[in-house]
């Protein structure tokens, strides 16, 4: 506790950033980050509850009253309220609306109205809190206004001035940097009309996908998009920095979906919750590791009369396990980044196939060389050759139509791909191998 207090003496209240107090928080003991939570100021408190990761949130409502945290939720910006207050009702519903009830009306209402979208939705992220201005408003007098509203704290991050009708609807978005160089006698629509650059807004609805919000701002380079409504109705805002964020929740929850674990059960402390989860998925990798057993129970007298098999087998699956993990990898992650098009399925397919093929029939011959020398036995380098082909290029094959495939079902690539893999690959190689072995050496 002693770093935060230092930091707190040495470093005024308007240079402290809320990710460097979580920064300095997480690294509290338990005992001590209570008393460390009241050193925080309370127009902070809101952030850095955020900035911290989930597993913390229960700890920081814990010790604030209620009036405390509706005092924290009025501090943030509106999309940043519609999450602490997500995640306040997901710790105690009871606190949650007797702080909400505690808020004024008009936060009240943005809350609400940012709830009322879906997790996916764009206007669930978007940010109310905007800088407009009509056509026909003369230049200095906007940028009085804004510089008003930004001594008073009403407006924060703001990239362009949104130029809407008197129905609100969007028309054009105009830089600040532009908006400086403007005539400040003329109107806004005069200096748009003399600019040689256009004005024409980016811009999207607010049921859209949100990835599809963020293939626009990589697409543009954006670091703002306005989101309207399906009558061009300008609605809000949102900024790359909460784009950053659902990028990494998103590749977060992929990674932890191709290792077989839940994220959300993950972030949290309950052990026997995250338990739960991976066991779900540790049973089904024992059903695929049955099936292959059996598969091998089928050779039981092949293994029998030569141990060379035994010894060699592992290695046909590994290198099909391998081998698969990379074309999946990549498949998924294509996928995610909408680097694929409905009809680039055969494309993608053929690709990972030839490219596995080709490391199969390379290893192949040097596992068939290695596997001649070291036992002397004729053919068996050519069974384990044949073998490698054979389970690389089911590996290559399935690595990107199961995923694919998935996705056509509008079912998350990552979820479950791995363990079907892991059961071709290890299926196939075994079969392959020791059915082969069979034909050709006994």
């Amino acid at each position: 506790m002693n770093k935060l207090q230092d930091y707190l003496d040495f470093h005024e209240l308007s240079e402290i950033h809320p990710s460097k107090l979580a920064k300095l928080l997480k690294n509290l003991d338990d005992s001590e980050f209570a008393d460390a939570l009241k050193l925080i100021p309370k127009d902070l408190i809101g952030d850095v509850a955020l900035a911290l990761p989930d597993r913390y949130f229960d700890d920081v409502v814990e010790n604030l009253s209620v009036d405390e945290l509706s005092h924290a939720v009025s501090e943030l910006e509106s999309d940043d309220q519609a999450e602490f207050m997500q995640e306040l009702e997901d710790h105690d519903e009871n606190i949650a609306s007797e702080v909400f009830e505690k808020l004024n009306e008009d936060d009240r209402q943005e809350i609400t109205q940012l709830k009322s979208y879906e997790e996916n939705e764009a206007g669930s992220y978007m940010q109310l809190e905007i800088f407009t201005a009509k056509k026909d408003e003369v230049v200095q007098d906007v940028i009085k206004r804004f510089a008003r509203l930004r001594k008073e704290n009403e407006l924060e991050n703001v990239q362009n001035l949104f130029i809407v009708n008197k129905d609100n609807k969007l028309r054009y978005a105009v830089g600040l940097d532009d908006l400086l160089i403007f005539d400040f006698s003329k109107t806004i629509i005069q200096n748009i009309e003399m600019h040689e650059d256009s004005f024409e807004p980016i811009k999207a609805e607010d049921r859209e996908d949100i990835k599809d919000i963020i293939r626009t701002f990589e697409e543009y380079d954006l670091s703002v998009l306005a989101i309207v409504n399906a009558y061009g109705v300008l609605l809000g805002r949102i900024t790359s920095d909460d784009i950053y964020d659902v990028i990494q929740d998103e590749a977060t929850e992929q990674m932890y979906n191709l290792a077989g674990v839940d994220d959300e059960a993950e972030e949290d402390d309950e052990i026997l919750q995250a338990g739960k989860k991976r066991a779900t998925w540790l049973g089904l990798n024992l059903i695929t590791a049955i099936v292959a057993s059996l598969v091998i129970g089928m050779f039981s007298d092949t293994l029998q009369s030569m141990v060379a098999l035994a010894i060699l087998m592992p290695i046909v699956a590994s290198m099909g396990g391998n081998a698969g993990t990379q074309s999946l990898t990549v498949v998924v992650r294509q996928l995610a980044l909408g680097d694929i098009s409905q009809g680039d399925a055969m494309r993608i397919i053929k690709k990972e196939a030839t490219i596995a093929l080709g490391n199969g029939i390379v290893f192949a011959v040097i596992m068939g060389a290695i596997a001649f020398l070291w036992f002397d036995i004729k053919l068996l380098g050519v069974v384990i050759a044949l073998s490698m082909i054979i389970n690389l290029l089911a590996a290559g094959l399935f690595g990107a139509a199961v995923p694919l495939f998935l996705k056509k079902l509008d079912v998350d690539p990552a979820i479950g791909s791995t363990v079907i893999l892991t059961t071709v690959t290890d299926v196939v190689g075994f079969l392959s191998f020791l059915g082969l072995a069979t034909l050709i050496l006994l």
